[in-house]
C-alpha cells in the first residue's frame, strides 16, 4: 500500500532515490552562466555510472560547456496518477567526452538526440551535489484562499 499520498509536506530524497527518479525520466533542463547571461536549455539525457550524458551540436551554446564548466540540472516528474510530484537538482560540472570507450558507453545506454541534425558533442555532467524532493500535489481548491462573499 502506498501511503505517500496521505502524508503531508515535502519529503527530502536521499541520493539513491534521486537516481531512481532520474532513471525514470529522460528530459531535464541544464542551466549555466555564459558571460553575464544565465542560459537554460531543455535536453534529453541518460544517467550512467553516477553521471548524466547529453548530446548536442558542435556550434551550440551547450557545446561551450567544454572545460568542466559549472552547471545546474533539474529534472521533474510525477506519478502515473498525477498525485505525487518529484524534483531532482544536480549541481556539478560538464565536460566533453571524447574517449572511445565512454562514447560507446553513451551509445549502449541508449542516448539518442530528439532533434534532427548533427549532434556530435557528447557531454558528461558529473554531480558535486544532488538533492531532491517529493510531495503530494495539492488539490486546486487549496491553491487560493477562500473568497469573501460579495454583497449583491
Amino acid at each position: 500500500m502506498n501511503t505517500a499520498a496521505t502524508e503531508p509536506g515535502i519529503q527530502h530524497l536521499g541520493v539513491h532515490d534521486c537516481w531512481k527518479y532520474l532513471r525514470s525520466a529522460s528530459l531535464c533542463r541544464v542551466a549555466f552562466v555564459d558571460g553575464e547571461a544565465v542560459e537554460n536549455f531543455p535536453v534529453n539525457y541518460v544517467p550512467t555510472n553516477g553521471t548524466l550524458l547529453i548530446r548536442t551540436g558542435d556550434n551550440t551554446k551547450l557545446a561551450s560547456l567544454a572545460g568542466r564548466k559549472s552547471v545546474a540540472v533539474e529534472a521533474d516528474g510525477m506519478n502515473q496518477y498525477g498525485t505525487i510530484a518529484w524534483s531532482v537538482i544536480i549541481k556539478g560540472h560538464a565536460a566533453v567526452v571524447s574517449d572511445a570507450e565512454e562514447v560507446q558507453d553513451a551509445m549502449d545506454a541508449g542516448l539518442s538526440p530528439w532533434q534532427p541534425g548533427q549532434k556530435n558533442v557528447l557531454l558528461r555532467i558529473t554531480p558535486e551535489d544532488i538533492s531532491g524532493r517529493r510531495f503530494v500535489i495539492a488539490a486546486p481548491t487549496h491553491w487560493w484562499p477562500p473568497r469573501e462573499p460579495t454583497a449583491d
